[in-house]
């Protein structure tokens, strides 16, 4: 087995590598690449983001790796952690960026008043573990608690505009979407390879993932 990790320079790629290295089988190849053909090639794509929207969409197109990006997203597993996630929407208010227009909706910023439930304000961005609940069944899922913790670091999120695209919320201030599923795309908010066993089990099922 291939799993293509995309390189287009917004990834944080060497951590996701690791993680999945760490718990695949000897047999699979994990392939850290900005090489489009070899992302055609694969059997499953790793599409990890971090830093500014505007640039990861920017850095996207200029490497030539957009086309093998929708290709996977149609033909694939497919895999979406952090920008990556948000980048499958159709808008970002970061920059007023355009996303790929995979999955309705928009990701907007975290409001600067936001509270939690004793009245304390809550910091922009949410940077550290926090509990996530799983709202619908997913293969993904397997083996992981609801309400398992993960790793966070973001000033923005996605907000779909079909409620079943939801798989997993959060709380900061209020209910937030933090995954989100469709056929054959799983994607999340959160960083798996900086979320200890609960994201090592989360990229387990990924491997065996037959959407």
């Amino acid at each position: 087995m291939r799993i293509a990790i995309v390189d287009y320079g917004s990834g944080n790629l060497r951590s996701v590598s690791k993680a999945i290295e760490k718990i695949a089988p000897i047999s699979t190849q994990v392939l850290v690449t900005g090489d489009p053909e070899e992302v055609l090639k694969a059997d499953r794509v790793v599409f990890p983001g971090q830093g500014a929207m505007p640039d990861c969409m920017k850095n996207l197109r200029t490497t030539g790796m957009e086309e093998a990006v929708r290709d996977a997203i149609r033909n694939k597993p497919f895999f979406a952690v952090c920008v990556g996630e948000q980048m499958l929407f159709e808008h970002s208010e970061e920059g007023d960026t355009p996303g790929l227009g995979i999955f309705p909706g928009d990701v907007v910023r975290f409001a600067s008043d936001r509270v939690d439930q004793t009245g304390a304000r809550l910091k922009v961005p949410q940077m550290g573990w926090n509990q996530v609940t799983q709202t619908r069944e997913h293969p993904m899922w397997n083996g992981i608690t609801n309400g398992a913790w993960f790793y966070f670091v973001h000033s923005y999120y996605a907000k779909p505009t079909e409620a079943d695209l939801t798989v997993g919320t959060t709380l900061y201030g209020e209910e937030v979407t933090v995954a989100v599923a469709r056929d054959n795309v799983f994607a999340t908010q959160f960083h798996p390879e900086k979320s200890a066993a609960a994201g090592l089990a989360l990229y387990q099922n990924f491997l065996t993932w037959n959407p």
